[in-house]
């Protein structure tokens, strides 16, 4: 592992990694690819993820398709053919990424598809969650020595223990991401709850791979420290494509990030209540109030309670000093409004 690693510089270090996931949604088009790059990117993701399937290593023509959406595939074999792109492709995407600042990501469904990736250059492998138990292809990523993410989505726990204690005996860095296979996963349903207790069992980084369709998940998880946010994508809820629902938009995208950015600014910088205070009082002084007479007062007058008012600014005697002033005596006339002081009196 570099000393310098695209990723462990940025993982670990309080500063949520934040995935836009791409998948299929280019559907096909090399160029709506480049596109999700541009628009991901701009949006302030740190990286933007692909999926590579090559149709005839990960599938055959019985695969049903998990929900019918498409007018022009016979088959999921079909849609799997239709989303390949060639070598020269990926590298051009690759490049693309390195352009725009954001890392290139892409879940390999297949060995080929890990040797593809490896050939075109990539620092993190997101394994997704049918293929957490294809242990043959998890052993050909740890080949890599690259960091991997591991999605939990549809692993019982004993199946993410096994995965980890693999992973971990390569050594290679390793995170969980809380993951519910829905789309959209409705709030009962996220999970929050399991990034601690992941990050207890597995002592790694830990995250969520959303598929809400909304920012709210990501913007919660960094308020209780996940390390890595993956959300679907898309350019505009009008996109073809069935993970269109489970997607926020670019411009969401967007707040988002900002979000999450601000959040982790406010927990970086915990607040002094008393230092605070200290750093109001020019405004404590607009916005509390001292005592006042209510009318005009003559030299002499015994000060008594209807005498008196609370009024801004906060510049004279304080409110808790209304009740010592009743009794005591003016040693001058005073106006109405007159913010009164302790030269006004006889006496101490």
């Amino acid at each position: 592992m570099p000393e310098h690693h695209p990723v462990l510089d940025r993982l670990g270090s309080g500063r949520c990694f934040v995935i836009g996931e791409v998948a299929l949604s280019h559907d096909g088009s090399l160029g709506l690819a480049h596109a999700f790059v541009d628009a991901i990117a701009a949006a302030g993701a740190d990286a933007v993820k692909f999926q590579t399937h090559i149709a005839s290593a990960e599938s055959t023509p019985a695969e049903p398709f998990r929900v019918t959406f498409s007018k022009q595939d016979a088959t999921r074999y079909d849609y799997w053919k239709r989303m390949e792109f060639s070598e020269a492709e990926w590298r051009g995407l690759v490049e693309h990424c390195r352009e725009r600042g954001v890392l290139f990501i892409s879940s390999p469904f297949s060995i080929e598809a890990v040797e593809l990736l490896e050939r075109v250059g990539q620092p993190l492998w997101k394994i997704a969650s049918g293929e957490v138990s294809n242990t043959p292809l998890l052993d050909r990523v740890l080949d890599t020595g690259s960091p991997v993410l591991l999605s939990s989505g549809m692993s019982p726990l004993a199946e993410t223990d096994a995965a980890v204690t693999r992973i971990k005996a390569r050594g290679s860095p390793v995170g969980v991401l809380q993951c519910t296979t829905a789309y959209p996963c409705p709030p009962e349903q996220i999970g929050l709850n399991l990034m601690a207790f992941y990050r207890e069992r597995y002592g790694c980084w830990v995250g969520l791979s959303d598929h809400s369709g909304t920012i709210y998940p990501g913007l919660a998880g960094v308020a209780i420290g996940m390390d890595v946010l993956e959300l679907h994508i898309a350019l505009s809820r009008e996109m073809f494509g069935p993970d269109v629902i489970a997607s926020v938009t670019t411009a969401e995208l967007r707040q988002l990030v900002d979000g999450i950015r601000f959040i982790e600014r406010m927990r970086a910088n915990p607040v002094d209540k008393d230092a605070e205070a200290e750093r109001a009082r020019p405004l404590r002084r607009l916005f509390t109030r001292s005592v006042v007479a209510r009318q005009p007062l003559a030299a002499g007058t015994v000060l008594q309670r209807e005498h008196l008012a609370l009024k801004k600014p906060g510049t004279g005697l304080p409110p808790e000093r209304l009740g010592d002033l009743v009794g005591r005596r003016l040693t001058r006339a005073v106006a109405v409004d007159h913010i009164l002081s302790l030269d006004d009196f006889e006496g101490p």
